[in-house]
């Protein structure tokens, strides 16, 4: 596969995931979402991993930490949290904001991975700074502040994850990176959802609606759009694929308005008018990339 038809494809199911959220929001507390969305996406690598004689890989005792790392703060806690926050700020917020992974993306490959971002790049990320600060003009101090400010505080944790999927033996199939993220999810989505029930906050409701969202998460969010991931990143810089990714909250924001999940304001579209030109320029770099190979 392209490498750049993988990241378009990430893309569309990401930009789709900060509506789903939001849905989820009344039927199911976040963290049992992430735990039965993990365990939907582990299941349905099982076959494939059987067939490729790839468990050895998965359980190998040089890639347990690396696979611990990526499973708790790639999925367990990073996941849980932009879940949570979509019970104080909307889908579109959300989604702009969380574009400010790209700052860190930028920051953590030139620290580990010795990838020098260029003047165009460190440009670009000066954009996606500043219309996240424009979204936290709006409503200061306020609930969808803390929602605002829970995101951009963990996105982070996405792309460390990356960073140590990015040093992993170009030989580790991207296929059992995808499926260690979840299985190594469990471990810390079990402490966590034991800490929510013994509090008494743990709520499901089952529905269809649920369900959808449940397999949604497992098999497409979880499984399908991390084999896209981990194959772009192994391809193509980091950074790089992240600003092509990171465009996604034109969808989300488009299918919150259209659904009725908000209303927009200036803060919203300013932002948006900030961000997106430095994403659609660092693709376009990728793009030319591409075309060398």
């Amino acid at each position: 596969m392209n490498p750049l038809l993988a990241a378009w494809l990430c893309w569309a199911v990401v930009g789709l995931s900060p509506v789903v959220g939001r849905y989820a929001v009344p039927l199911i507390h976040p963290v049992l979402l992430v735990f039965l969305g993990s365990l939907l996406a582990g299941a349905s690598f099982a076959p494939y991993l059987t067939k490729k004689a790839q468990w050895g890989v998965l359980l190998a005792k040089e890639n347990r930490l690396p696979f611990l790392f990526i499973g708790t703060f790639g999925t367990a806690f990073s996941f849980s949290i932009l879940l949570w926050a979509l019970h104080f700020t909307t889908p579109a917020n959300a989604a702009i904001l969380q574009q400010s992974e790209l700052i860190y993306s930028l920051l953590i490959a030139f620290l580990f991975l010795k990838e020098v971002p260029s003047r165009g790049q460190i440009g670009a990320s000066l954009l996606i700074l500043a219309g996240s600060v424009l979204i936290l003009l709006k409503e200061p101090y306020s609930a969808r502040w803390t929602g605002d400010l829970m995101i951009i505080g963990s996105t982070w944790m996405l792309q460390a994850a990356s960073c140590v999927a990015k040093k992993l033996s170009a030989r580790v199939d991207p296929c059992v990176i995808a499926a260690a993220r979840n299985f190594y999810a469990l471990p810390a989505l079990g402490g966590i959802l034991l800490y929510v029930f013994v509090r008494g906050g743990l709520y499901f409701q089952p529905d269809l609606t649920s369900a959808s969202i449940i397999f949604y998460t497992g098999i497409f969010k979880y499984a399908l759009a991390m084999i896209w991931w981990y194959y772009a990143i192994h391809k193509l810089h980091l950074a790089k694929v992240t600003a092509i990714y990171l465009s996604y909250p034109v969808l989300s924001f488009v299918l919150s308005i259209l659904l009725g999940l908000e209303k927009p304001y200036f803060y919203q579209f300013a932002g948006l008018a900030l961000t997106l030109p430095g994403a659609y320029y660092l693709t376009s770099i990728t793009q030319k990339e591409q075309e060398k190979l």
